[in-house]
């Protein structure tokens, strides 16, 4: 997108953080409305996250603006609202290519940019990185500050609360900056606030703070009593008292709109010392009224004309899996009342929320708490219930040790229904969901089940639903073919797989929703071609059938190749001592970058061609 001079005309100027600084600051206000601007005309134009960075406008100006960046480290929480972020730090005409193959990164990148002080795409990570660059930062002794930013939804996980925690006790300098732009933590967001807020962030009351502190340290009970008053009085008025407790000086909450309130109060807060926390009152979709009403909705957009109020709806087609994963969910809980559902924070991604309104005793969403709900799944299953978790691929692996310790070991009925499996397309590195297979496999007393279609994935879901052990089923995101479902779900048999077509000299062995692109190449290469459904347990009998009977054996999937489902396939080959050449089809030892599902698979070859040409290569 083009910068219209005489529509942009601060933006202009400002292509650099060293640029903005040289503004005066009654100028910032102005300059946040074109950034708004431009924003909103240049996301509807390539698609990309929308709402949450027409939320964090003036904070971004106000924090490059305060701090010398980036020699002062700032990091993003997740980095959603990350946008502006990137349109003032020399990527602007870059913005077009967002989240596009070979085109900027979805999230901060480190190795993107200088501003980029730490990579992210899940949530709830920036407290302890950037406690790690404040403590670096002391013993460099050359002043470098150090800020985070993190929403009110990312603050629910414990790995945040655990890093404040630790602050806290070490007393590192460090501003924490709390977005709060949905949960009611306060809503005293006015002048009052406003006012107290540039009192306890000033030099003059930091003076009396540390003053009293130095003056009162040889009187341990009349300190101890002055602390206690201060921290009573300021929790009369200010809703900080929690955050005092883990060690942090709390100010707020202020209006995260109005830029001049942040730069003074950021100003003052740069050379406080300790931990501190500033809690601002901010609106996703700010400055755009359909984002505003609806920011959920607006969270992540496709191209679109800002000058209608709805965004473009899809084209009908083929049902989502995450859809038949919500429908087969409300269709069995109609006839199990025991069925208890939990998401972490992911209702609308998962499919959940026709449950969620339906059935809302049996629906739990736990918020950012990927451990707290697997171990919850397990608290359900010892008493009876019947739990289903449903989480993403790359979501279940802050997870891993109580999918191990709290439901394997115990052998306890999980159900767990994992969206976002293989390549995920536009959110790149940290979303691909790549490694599930790899790591669900290692461990005892699992059954994994990897569906090619949607009438499969229904069945292994109350396939899954009806066994007495952890069951784990994987599906990707996207379209889950035309095909039609089942009048009844069907109970598959356990480890079984099925033959979709008989050739000679090859079998391709396929797992999961790459069959179709399987299916081109069986067909031009006349190979035999196997649905295998089930990655634990594998189907032997079928194994040693294909083994017998063919030259050599294809395992195809979209999980890394290192320890996947094909890898399981050979260990099975060599324990049984059937000498037989296995290629392994799947993901490389590398990650695997953002661009559409179909790209990645192509460049991969893993859309039929791909898979044709690597069979045939290696057969040759």
């Amino acid at each position: 997108m083009n910068l219209d001079s005489s529509k942009y005309p601060l933006l202009q100027q400002v292509s650099k953080p060293e640029q903005l600084r040289e503004l005066p600051q009654e100028r910032l206000d102005a300059l946040s409305h074109e950034l708004r601007d431009y924003l909103l005309n240049s996301v509807s134009q390539s698609s990309g996250h929308f709402a949450s960075g027409l939320g964090t406008v003036e904070l971004t100006v106000a924090l490059h603006y305060v701090y010398n960046t980036p020699f002062d480290r700032l990091i993003w929480d997740v980095g959603h609202q990350a946008y502006p972020h990137k349109l003032i730090t020399g990527r602007r005409e870059q913005m077009h290519t967002i989240r596009q193959k070979d085109g900027l990164h979805p999230f901060p990148y480190r190795g993107e940019s200088e501003y980029d002080t730490f990579s992210v795409g899940h949530s709830s990570t920036s407290i302890s990185a950037a406690l790690g660059m404040a403590i670096a930062a002391q013993k460099e002794g050359q002043g470098r500050k150090t800020v985070a930013v993190i929403g009110d939804g990312a603050i629910t996980a414990g790995m945040a609360f655990e890093a404040m925690n630790h602050a806290g006790d070490i007393n590192s300098d460090m501003l924490v900056i709390l977005n709060d732009n949905e949960m009611s933590i306060s809503e005293n967001v006015g002048a009052l606030n406003n006012h107290f807020a540039r009192i306890l962030s000033g030099s003059f009351y930091a003076n009396i703070r540390e003053g009293s502190k130095k003056l009162l340290s040889g009187l341990p009970p009349v300190k101890e009593l002055a602390s206690r008053m201060e921290e009573h009085l300021k929790g009369m008025v200010i809703p900080g008292t929690f955050f005092e407790e883990l060690g942090f000086n709390y100010i707020g909450p202020i209006d995260g709109h109005d830029v001049n309130m942040l730069v003074d109060t950021l100003r003052n807060m740069r050379n406080l010392k300790g931990p501190q926390l500033l809690h601002i009152k901010t609106q996703k979709g700010k400055g755009y009224k359909p984002a505003e009403a609806d920011p959920i909705g607006y969270h992540a957009v496709p191209k679109f004309d800002p000058t209608v109020t709805k965004l473009p709806k899809s084209k009908p087609g083929a049902p989502t899996f995450s859809k038949v994963f919500g429908d087969w969910l409300c269709d069995m809980a109609s006839v199990d009342d025991k069925l208890m559902a939990i998401t972490p924070a992911m209702r609308e991604g998962s499919g959940m929320v026709r449950f969620s309104k339906e059935y809302p005793q049996q629906y739990f969403d736990v918020a950012i708490a990927e451990q707290h709900a697997v171990t919850l799944g397990a608290g359900f299953a010892c008493e009876g219930l019947n739990p289903v978790v449903a989480i993403y691929s790359t979501f279940l692996q802050r997870a891993y040790d109580q999918l191990i310790h709290d439901v394997a070991l115990q052998e306890l009925p999980v159900l767990f229904a994992i969206d976002r499996a293989g390549v995920v397309g536009a959110d790149g590195e940290t979303h691909q969901g790549t490694y599930d297979l790899s790591y669900l496999r290692c461990i005892p007393n699992m059954v994994i089940m990897a569906p090619a279609n949607a009438n499969e994935c229904r069945n292994m879901l109350y396939t899954g639903h009806q066994l007495n052990k952890p069951a784990a089923v994987r599906y990707p995101r996207g379209s889950a073919g035309d095909g039609e479902l089942d009048s009844e779900m069907q109970q598959l048999p356990i480890g079984k797989g099925r033959v979709i077509r008989n050739g000679e000299k090859v079998a391709i062995l396929s797992f999961g929703t790459l069959l179709e692109n399987a299916q081109q190449a069986a067909e031009q290469l006349n190979a035999t071609l196997v649905d295998m459904r089930f990655v634990k347990p594998l189907d032997h009998q079928l194994i040693d059938k294909l083994a017998s009977e063919h030259n050599a054996l294809v395992t195809l999937e979209d999980n890394v190749i290192a320890g996947g489902a094909g890898s399981a396939v050979s260990e099975y080959l060599a324990q049984s001592k059937q000498l037989k050449p296995v290629l392994h089809l799947g993901l490389p030892d590398v990650f695997i970058k953002h661009g559409t599902q179909q790209e990645m698979h192509a460049e991969l070859g893993l859309d039929g061609d791909g898979i044709t040409r690597q069979i045939s290569t290696w057969l040759d």
